[in-house]
This record gives C-alpha cells, sequence and structure tokens, in this order.
C-alpha cells in the first residue's frame, strides 16, 4: 500500500512510537496522573511533564507550565477560542482554514463577536496585504493557520506577527499541520498561542494534541469544566494553566508515545525534515504538472523550485473527466494509493478555487514517503488520464 494522506494522519510511524504506548501499559507503572502521591500517579506526572517540556523545546515556549494537553487541535482550538473572545470582540481570521477554526469563530459570530477575513490569491496564499484595512477599534486578535491542509501553502507568521505586535493584538495560530516539519519559533515569531495536534507530523497517537500559551496576561474565561486533581473544593476549574484546560484524566498512554514522536523529530531535526519533504513534494509536483488534464491548486512549480520553504508537503489536484471521489476511489482500488478526496474540512479554501461541487485529489507527505512511491502514484495518474 502507498499512503499519501498524511494531512489527516500519519499511518505509519517511528516503531518506537508503538513500543512506547505498549510499554506505559503493560509496564503497569502508569496511574493517574496529579490523582494521588503513590508511585504509579508520580510516574504518570513524570510522564506528562517530560512530553510539556519537549512540546515547549519544539517550539520555543518559554513556561512549560503554559502548555495543556488535549485530545486533538479541533479541542485545543474550541477550548482556546471560546475562552478567549467574548461578544464585544472583533477577531481576523483567513480564508484559509479548517472547520476546526471557522466553526467556533462563526458560533461566537452569532454570539455578537465581529469576524473579518483575509482573502486568498491566485495561489492560495492568505493576503497579508489586507490586515490593515481589515482593523476595527475592537479587534483582539488574528487567528490564522500556519499551513493550509489544501494547498500547503505557509503564512509568514513573522509578519503576521510583527502587525500583531504593532496593534498590540492577539497572534493564535492553528498549527495542526506544520507542527513537526517546520520551524516554530513562538518568540520570535510573537505567538501568544499555539494549537497543535499529536498524531499528524509529531508522528505521536490519535487522541493527543494541545494548547501552547506564551502570554500569561490572557484572560480566559472556563468553557469545559471537571475534575482537576486539585482545588477539589472550588465550585471553578482552577485558573492557572495547565489544569485550566485539563478537566479529568489525560490520555496518558498516548503521551508516552507522542514522547517517542517528539524524539524521532529531534534526531533527526525539523530542518532536515522540511528539506526531506520538500525534495519529494517538489519531485511530485514536476512530474504531475507535465501529465495533461490535471490541474494543480496553491501550487506553482516555478515558486516551489525558488522558495519551497513557502510550502508544505501537500499537492491537491483534478483530473479532468474525473470526480475527485472517484479518482480516489480508483486509486486505492487498482493501484493501492491512499489519498484524500472531497472539501478537506476547508470550504473557503474551496469556494475560492471554484471546486465546491467536485473537491479536490489530495496528495500529502511524511518522512516515511519514498521517491520511489512518488513515482509510482505518478504513474498511476499518467495511466488513468489517458482512459477518459
Amino acid at each position: 500500500m502507498y499512503y499519501f494522506d498524511n494531512s489527516a494522519t500519519t499511518l505509519i510511524k517511528p516503531p518506537q512510537v508503538a513500543t512506547a504506548v505498549y510499554h506505559a501499559i503493560q509496564s503497569q507503572t502508569i496511574g493517574n496522573p496529579a490523582r494521588g502521591s503513590h508511585a504509579p500517579a508520580l510516574q504518570a506526572l513524570r510522564h506528562v511533564e517530560q512530553v510539556r517540556l519537549k512540546i515547549a523545546q519544539l517550539v520555543n515556549a518559554q513556561d512549560v507550565s503554559q502548555i495543556s494537553f488535549t485530545s486533538n487541535a479541533t479541542v485545543a482550538l474550541n477550548l482556546l477560542l471560546k475562552s478567549l473572545f467574548t461578544s464585544t470582540d472583533a477577531v481576523i481570521t483567513t480564508e484559509n482554514e479548517h472547520n476546526s477554526v471557522l466553526r467556533p469563530l462563526y458560533q461566537l459570530e452569532k454570539e455578537g463577536m465581529q469576524l473579518d477575513f483575509l482573502t486568498l490569491d491566485r495561489l492560495g496564499r492568505v493576503r497579508l496585504d489586507q490586515l490593515e484595512s481589515l482593523l476595527k477599534e475592537n479587534t483582539k486578535a488574528v487567528v490564522i493557520n500556519h499551513m493550509s491542509n489544501v494547498t500547503g501553502q505557509l503564512t509568514d507568521l513573522k509578519k503576521v506577527g510583527a502587525f500583531c505586535q504593532k496593534y498590540n493584538l492577539l497572534l493564535i495560530v492553528d498549527a495542526a499541520q506544520s507542527a513537526g516539519v517546520v520551524p516554530i519559533d513562538m518568540v520570535e515569531m510573537q505567538i501568544d498561542a499555539l494549537c497543535f495536534t499529536g498524531h499528524k507530523s509529531l508522528y505521536g497517537p490519535q487522541g493527543t494534541g494541545g494548547i501552547v500559551l506564551n502570554n500569561p496576561t490572557l484572560n480566559l474565561k472556563t468553557v469545559f469544566s471537571g475534575g482537576s486533581g486539585s482545588h477539589s473544593y472550588d465550585k471553578e476549574m482552577p485558573h492557572q494553566m495547565p489544569g485550566f484546560f485539563e478537566p479529568g484524566t489525560l490520555n496518558v498512554h498516548g503521551l508516552a508515545g507522542l514522547e517517542a514522536g517528539l524524539d524521532f523529530i529531534e534526531e533527526q531535526s525539523v530542518e532536515s525534515i522540511q528539506k526531506e519533504l520538500q525534495e519529494i513534494t517538489l519531485l511530485f509536483l514536476e512530474q504531475v504538472t507535465a501529465i495533461s488534464r490535471i490541474q494543480v491548486y496553491g501550487n506553482d512549480l516555478k515558486q516551489a523550485k525558488e522558495n519551497p520553504e513557502n510550502h508544505g508537503a501537500v499537492v491537491s489536484l483534478n483530473l479532468a473527466g474525473w470526480s475527485s471521489g472517484d479518482l480516489a476511489d480508483v486509486l486505492y482500488e487498482e493501484y493501492d494509493i491512499c489519498v484524500r478526496s472531497g472539501a478537506h474540512c476547508a470550504p473557503l479554501v474551496h469556494k475560492h478555487f471554484e471546486t465546491v461541487k467536485t473537491g479536490m485529489v489530495r496528495f500529502s507527505f511524511s518522512s516515511f514517503n519514498t521517491k520511489e512511491e512518488v513515482n509510482i502514484a505518478v504513474k498511476a495518474l499518467s495511466e488513468l488520464a489517458l482512459e477518459r
């Protein structure tokens, strides 16, 4: 099987990830963190705090205690956005966003919050030149996707961070696609809060993710409550991080696997992983753009060659005469190739490219894809292009 759906989840993980999850369960030493002073509870707490430290190192977060774990990036974004914004605020976001950002913001908009959108250019790049024009007196934040899960276009967070700093706005980043494959420095980029998932480019298990704050002055309100392991007699959740966003029992076994994924990334280095994926993506892009009747979205071969750092390992396309769903089905049934078709939970991107009815077929690569696999995928597309 040839797996090119890594933007959905990385199917192939480093073997040590599975070993870590197995050992966390099999060892019978992992209890419930912060729910007791006995050895299993303390051992679980040590595991959790070690993963916090490694996440902080990955994104250069300044305070490990400002990292909370959730079950995925969608939960993280919902908790953060609904904790931050009120009906009196205005927020700037983009047409590049995933529904994990759009739907919480639409909910807040119904409650009175004002919502403004940066549009996309012909390649699907966010129009950062529109930032000034969208400013209002009550604008509180820019909420932005670091890397599109449809086109792979990367947004210049340093530029956005400088804008937010100039106008005293918060910068909230969805790093679901970029964490682990693109260098992120929360201090240099002036990011106030970042949400991530563990099961994609961090190579952790599903059911892991989190929120990283780099601004201790955020005024957050509680939107989800439960047991916290401390302050049990209080009627409200503790207002301190990380417990503020961590009601209930953490997925410690999953976090053990995430720690192994983070170790793999540290050993390889984010920079070397990024370079490797740039080479694979460029190889695929060079070949598919040469196939007649294939249209590629949000990718320009010249740009990819001259500025590979501006693009992630994602290529979305359509083949004339095929629906995206049919093409994806045939690729799997006849060639054992796994891709993603449809809207990819990013409706505004499809409106921009006028692919609402057709959708797109997305190829997304990981460190475990090879150039040989890319050539097999291109050969399959070439053959299908001759059929209709």
